[in-house]
């Protein structure tokens, strides 16, 4: 024997089923965008103005609307993080050249001038 639910079926459209998954997939595929301003007045006089801009795509989306920063943040990918490493590792190295090459030109100076 069965027991009736409590609860009763979410309404859905004849023909249509959707589920989490699907409008998930759907909106990343698509992509989202949300703008909003919010000012902050006294008196007539701007004292805040805040501008909010959220985009919700998938990579590959984001991609194709040239939204690509996170390739090259540090923090967020390796190839960015081992190119900073190899461009700060190149700059130590011209420092370390600068520097013996200077302190080879300082005891020639000194013998000169002694």
């Amino acid at each position: 024997m069965t027991m009736p639910s409590r609860l009763p079926d979410p309404y859905v459209p004849d023909g249509t089923s959707a589920n989490l998954a699907d409008i998930l997939e759907r909106v990343l595929d698509k992509g989202v965008v949300i703008a909003g301003d919010i000012r902050i007045n006294l008196l007539d006089i701007e004292l805040l103005t805040i501008k909010l801009r959220l985009v919700v795509a998938s990579v590959d989306r984001a991609k194709e609307m040239g939204i690509d920063w996170w390739e090259t943040d540090p923090a967020l990918s390796s190839g960015a993080r081992r190119r900073e490493l190899a461009e700060e590792n190149e700059q130590l190295k011209q420092r370390i050249a600068a520097l013996e090459a200077g302190s080879s030109d300082r005891p020639a100076e000194r013998e000169e001038s002694g």
